[in-house]
């Protein structure tokens, strides 16, 4: 009988383990790899070695991309977080016609392949080019506009989440001591929303800060970002370097992860 009880535990655990080690293993492929001594990857290993991240390092078009990256990760976040949460609560909150299809709109890029929405972009931007006369594809602008539409998407489904959870009631409790709607929006609807926003720019910088797609088309000469020098690198050398490199990205984003959940717990968002 015990053995019974026990059994299904057993195999969900393993099941769970299964799972976890199958979404860990290709990162931690990477950065075991990022330590081979040898040039062409192979298992055994030769030996261990750092001299790759020290040859990541020595290119300046990785710690160039990787400057243009944080920048404009930093950009899109501070400009597409706001305009999303705004957004968003407009949705929730508001009482108009066509809610589901402007919720749909903003919605819609999670459903669109990335290669699919850079290259639409770019033709978008090549058809204002003739319009306006100003030079777009390439530029900073036209790079920081494409990766904010990347944040807004995120903002509005993870805010959304955050506010279909809020105690109205604290609301209405402020409101009928005489606080005005800012008063309310500000000193009690958007520290309830805290974790919502929060995981909204920890998403929102991540998708910018390794978006390939959009920046590959969009980028201009002598600008580029870390994944677009990657892919660069690629072209004529295969070795370790990229896994160092792909081992310093992971590394800053579980930094972000685990700095984040520190005062905002992740798990309440998801």
């Amino acid at each position: 009988m015990t053995l019974n009880r026990t059994f299904p535990k057993f195999a969900f655990f393993l099941l769970v383990f299964l799972a976890y080690a199958l979404i860990m293993a290709p990162v931690l492929a990477v950065i075991l790899v990022s330590f081979f001594s040898g040039q062409i990857v192979s298992f055994p290993p030769e030996g261990w070695t750092l001299r790759w991240f020290a040859n990541a390092w020595a290119h300046r078009e990785f710690a160039e991309g990787l400057v243009t990256s944080l920048q404009l990760a930093l950009i899109a976040t501070a400009i597409g977080v706001p305009l999303g949460a705004m957004a968003a609560y407009g949705i929730n909150r508001g009482r108009f016609k066509g809610k589901g299809a402007l919720s749909a709109l903003l919605l819609g890029p999670l459903a669109v392949p990335a290669i699919i929405a850079g290259t639409a972009l770019y033709i978008f931007y090549i058809q204002a080019e003739f319009v306006i006369d100003q030079t777009i594809v390439g530029s900073t602008a036209g790079l920081v506009a494409a990766h904010v539409l990347l944040t807004i998407p995120w903002t509005v489904k993870l805010v959304s989440a955050g506010m279909e959870g809020l105690d109205m009631r604290v609301e209405e409790a402020a409101a009928s001591l005489g606080a005005s709607p800012r008063v309310v929006t500000w000193r009690i609807t958007i520290p309830m929303l805290r974790s919502g926003i929060v995981a909204a720019c920890m998403f929102s910088f991540i998708q910018s800060f390794e978006n390939l797609e959009l920046s590959l088309l969009l980028t201009g000469p002598g600008k580029i970002t870390l994944p677009v020098a990657m892919l660069n690198y690629l072209e004529f050398r295969i070795d370790p370097t990229l896994a160092a490199v792909g081992t310093v990205q992971i590394l800053l984003i579980g930094f972000l992860m685990v700095l984040t959940d520190r005062y905002v717990k992740l798990s309440r968002v998801f």
